[in-house]
Protein backbone atom coordinates (compact mmCIF):
# COMPACT_ATOMS: atom_id res chain seq x y z
CA UNK A 1 0.00 0.00 0.00
CA UNK A 2 1.84 3.37 -1.14
CA UNK A 3 2.08 5.74 1.78
CA UNK A 4 -0.38 8.71 2.05
CA UNK A 5 0.63 12.14 0.73
CA UNK A 6 -1.79 13.90 2.88
CA UNK A 7 -4.10 14.34 -0.28
CA UNK A 8 -6.05 10.89 -0.22
CA UNK A 9 -9.14 10.74 1.66
CA UNK A 10 -8.57 8.83 4.69
CA UNK A 11 -9.70 5.14 5.14
CA UNK A 12 -12.09 4.08 7.53
CA UNK A 13 -10.52 1.11 10.05
CA UNK A 14 -12.72 -1.20 8.18
CA UNK A 15 -11.52 -0.06 4.69
CA UNK A 16 -8.32 -0.47 5.66
CA UNK A 17 -8.74 -4.23 6.75
CA UNK A 18 -10.65 -4.70 3.63
CA UNK A 19 -7.74 -3.80 1.23
CA UNK A 20 -5.21 -5.65 3.32
CA UNK A 21 -7.54 -8.78 2.86
CA UNK A 22 -7.67 -8.06 -0.94
CA UNK A 23 -4.65 -10.04 -1.65
CA UNK A 24 -4.93 -12.94 1.01
CA UNK A 25 -6.08 -16.62 0.76
CA UNK A 26 -7.01 -16.74 4.44
CA UNK A 27 -7.42 -19.75 6.03
CA UNK A 28 -10.01 -21.45 8.25
CA UNK A 29 -8.46 -23.16 11.23
CA UNK A 30 -9.06 -26.79 9.61
CA UNK A 31 -6.74 -25.75 6.82
CA UNK A 32 -4.75 -24.13 9.25
CA UNK A 33 -4.27 -27.59 11.28
CA UNK A 34 -3.22 -29.15 7.84
CA UNK A 35 -0.83 -26.98 7.01
CA UNK A 36 1.00 -26.90 10.40
CA UNK A 37 1.44 -31.03 10.64
CA UNK A 38 2.48 -30.24 6.81
CA UNK A 39 5.67 -27.75 7.61
CA UNK A 40 4.00 -24.78 7.35
CA UNK A 41 5.04 -22.36 9.68
CA UNK A 42 2.18 -20.41 12.22
CA UNK A 43 3.06 -17.55 13.78
CA UNK A 44 1.70 -16.41 17.20
CA UNK A 45 1.98 -12.25 17.35
CA UNK A 46 -0.71 -12.24 20.57
CA UNK A 47 0.50 -10.76 23.86
CA UNK A 48 1.77 -12.46 26.17
CA UNK A 49 -1.52 -12.33 28.43
CA UNK A 50 -3.41 -13.57 25.76
CA UNK A 51 -1.26 -16.66 25.48
CA UNK A 52 -1.44 -17.39 29.39
CA UNK A 53 -5.09 -17.31 29.44
CA UNK A 54 -5.84 -19.33 26.29
CA UNK A 55 -2.89 -21.40 25.66
CA UNK A 56 -1.38 -21.80 22.53
CA UNK A 57 -0.54 -23.33 19.32
CA UNK A 58 1.53 -26.64 19.58
CA UNK A 59 4.95 -25.71 17.35
CA UNK A 60 3.32 -22.05 16.44
CA UNK A 61 6.56 -19.59 16.69
CA UNK A 62 5.54 -16.40 18.76
CA UNK A 63 7.39 -13.69 17.39
CA UNK A 64 5.92 -9.99 19.19
CA UNK A 65 4.21 -7.52 16.57
CA UNK A 66 6.96 -5.20 16.47
CA UNK A 67 10.04 -7.60 15.19
CA UNK A 68 7.51 -9.68 12.99
CA UNK A 69 9.09 -8.53 9.88
CA UNK A 70 12.53 -8.67 10.48
CA UNK A 71 12.06 -12.06 11.41
CA UNK A 72 10.26 -13.37 8.56
CA UNK A 73 12.25 -11.22 5.93
CA UNK A 74 13.13 -13.82 3.73
CA UNK A 75 15.84 -12.07 2.40
CA UNK A 76 16.90 -10.12 5.59
CA UNK A 77 20.25 -11.15 8.23
CA UNK A 78 17.89 -11.21 11.18
CA UNK A 79 15.47 -14.01 9.62
CA UNK A 80 14.31 -17.10 11.84
CA UNK A 81 15.82 -20.46 10.38
CA UNK A 82 13.63 -21.62 7.86
CA UNK A 83 12.16 -18.71 6.50
CA UNK A 84 12.12 -18.80 2.55
CA UNK A 85 9.83 -16.89 0.19
CA UNK A 86 7.80 -19.54 -0.83
CA UNK A 87 7.30 -21.85 2.56
CA UNK A 88 3.48 -21.25 3.55
CA UNK A 89 3.59 -18.64 6.62
CA UNK A 90 0.09 -18.63 8.73
CA UNK A 91 -0.02 -15.79 10.78
CA UNK A 92 -2.84 -15.47 13.83
CA UNK A 93 -3.98 -12.76 16.46
CA UNK A 94 -6.80 -13.28 18.35
CA UNK A 95 -9.49 -13.03 16.08
CA UNK A 96 -7.81 -12.55 12.84
CA UNK A 97 -8.02 -8.61 12.47
CA UNK A 98 -4.37 -7.50 13.49
CA UNK A 99 -3.29 -10.54 11.67
CA UNK A 100 -4.54 -9.51 8.68
CA UNK A 101 -2.54 -6.58 8.60
CA UNK A 102 0.63 -8.56 9.63
CA UNK A 103 -0.10 -10.75 6.24
CA UNK A 104 -0.14 -8.04 3.82
CA UNK A 105 2.91 -6.59 5.06
CA UNK A 106 4.80 -10.04 4.74
CA UNK A 107 3.67 -10.59 1.38
CA UNK A 108 5.12 -6.94 0.66
CA UNK A 109 8.42 -7.96 2.39
CA UNK A 110 8.20 -11.22 -0.32
CA UNK A 111 6.84 -14.18 1.43
CA UNK A 112 4.35 -15.02 -1.08
CA UNK A 113 2.29 -17.58 1.04
CA UNK A 114 2.01 -15.79 3.79
CA UNK A 115 -1.73 -15.36 4.90
CA UNK A 116 -3.41 -15.15 7.97
CA UNK A 117 -6.57 -17.46 10.13
CA UNK A 118 -10.19 -16.50 9.83
CA UNK A 119 -11.18 -15.83 13.15
CA UNK A 120 -7.11 -16.29 14.80
CA UNK A 121 -6.63 -18.21 17.65
CA UNK A 122 -10.58 -17.66 18.94
CA UNK A 123 -11.78 -20.10 15.72
CA UNK A 124 -9.50 -22.50 16.28
CA UNK A 125 -10.24 -23.18 19.66
CA UNK A 126 -13.66 -22.84 19.42
CA UNK A 127 -13.34 -25.47 16.47
CA UNK A 128 -11.51 -27.91 18.76
CA UNK A 129 -8.18 -28.13 17.59
CA UNK A 130 -5.02 -29.15 19.22
CA UNK A 131 -3.87 -26.39 22.20
CA UNK A 132 -1.26 -26.41 24.93
CA UNK A 133 -0.98 -24.21 27.81
CA UNK A 134 0.44 -20.27 26.97
CA UNK A 135 3.17 -18.84 28.17
CA UNK A 136 5.76 -19.35 25.96
CA UNK A 137 8.46 -16.55 25.49
CA UNK A 138 8.58 -14.55 21.77
CA UNK A 139 12.18 -15.22 19.71
CA UNK A 140 14.40 -12.91 20.67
Amino acid sequence: MPACSGNEPALSVEEFLKAARAGLDRLEPARVERLRTGGGLLVDIRPMANRRAEGEIPGAVVVERIVLEWRLDPEGQHRLPGVVADRPVVVFCNEGYASSLAARDLRTLGLRAATDMVGGFRAWKAAGLPVVPGGSPAVP
